[in-house]
């Protein structure tokens, strides 16, 4: 089946490069000039510089093109991807939907499969999530990921598999999209901990605690606790708990030093933070490292008070 990848930030652009191994593979590019500039230059040179665009991978302005594919891999933010569902959702019913996006609709406190769900019923919703960064898969590095999805099948696995990218299947979507979702707010944690110069051992700590949460939250909404052990869990939490090619991380670190961050960048984990939050009220969940970075990326209290208040918590068993 033919593959087209609907946005051409980072990720999008790593996906169409390693999957153009397997064959063919369209890009979507939302601006006509950002298409213009890949299909002469072979290269997103905003958004991932130096990673040369194979012959096969074809960069278009133009939508309805794209959406011709079988599988379309939705590379979008989380925040943007309800509104291109609604405004495209005849011509993806029936199509195979992979999203890429980690995060929960603020909108609708739904994850990717469930959005796409609830606003094309016929389409074959999916999420591809893991440990993973663009320029990484981009380069030929191995990576592993999760595809997950109650009807993945072993000839889509294979078809979104290359020699450089390995798929694991899961019919745990819940788990895959909270497990992808969930880290990121984590992240922002280790962020602001290293930022505010509380060093490695302190890191240690709330990357442990904040897994804590994600099991809290994610087996109370109905995943399994091994998906959490797993690649879209665990494995992502790692990566980008310590790494700064994690926007995520580089966030926080700005919020714990002080300093300025690129408004530009997006940053799943702030939008989820406040949407976990709200999931956690609802739920008479304890998640006090979300709470905390939800009231921090709101202005709602300071570094310091954000420390101050996690240390002073009650004392109780692990």
């Amino acid at each position: 089946m033919s593959i087209a990848v609907l946005g051409a930030g980072a990720f999008g652009t790593a996906l169409a490069i390693t999957l153009a191994q397997n064959g063919p593979v369209h890009l979507w590019a939302r601006n006509a000039e950002q298409a213009d500039q890949m299909r002469r230059d072979r290269q997103n040179v905003a958004r991932l510089p130096g990673a040369i665009l194979p012959g096969n991978v074809s960069v278009t302005a133009e939508i309805a093109q794209a959406l011709q594919a079988d599988i379309l891999l939705l590379a979008m933010p989380m925040q943007q991807m309800g509104g291109f569902l609604t405004s495209h959702a005849a011509a993806l019913a029936g199509k195979v939907l992979v999203s890429c996006s980690k995060g929960i609709d603020l909108a609708t406190g739904q994850g990717p499969t469930a959005l796409i769900g609830a606003i094309c019923p016929t389409a074959r919703a999916m999420i591809l999530t893991g440990p993973s960064f663009a320029a990484d898969i981009a380069r030929g590095l191995p990576t592993a990921l999760t595809l997950a999805g109650q009807n993945v099948s072993t000839a889509l696995q294979a078809q979104l598999s290359t020699p450089t990218l390995r798929l694991y299947r899961s019919t745990d979507t819940i788990g895959a999209e909270l497990g992808g979702a969930l880290k990121n707010v984590i992240a922002i944690a280790a962020g602001v901990v290293i930022g505010a110069g509380l060093g490695d051992s302190a890191r240690a700590a709330l990357m442990t605690r904040g897994f804590a949460e994600m099991n809290r939250i994610a087996t109370q909404l109905g995943a399994r606790p091994e998906t959490l052990a797993g690649l879209s869990g665990f494995g992502d939490l790692v990566l980008t708990c310590t790494s700064a090619q994690s926007r995520n991380f580089r966030f926080g670190h700005a919020l714990g030093a002080g300093d300025r961050f690129d408004a530009t960048t997006t940053v799943e984990g702030v939008a989820t933070a406040k949407a976990v939050s709200i999931l956690a009220k609802t739920h008479a969940i304890d998640m006090p490292v979300a709470a905390m970075i939800a009231a921090l990326t709101e202005s709602r209290i300071t570094v310091s008070d954000a420390i101050q208040a996690l240390m002073a918590r009650p004392l109780k068993e692990e």
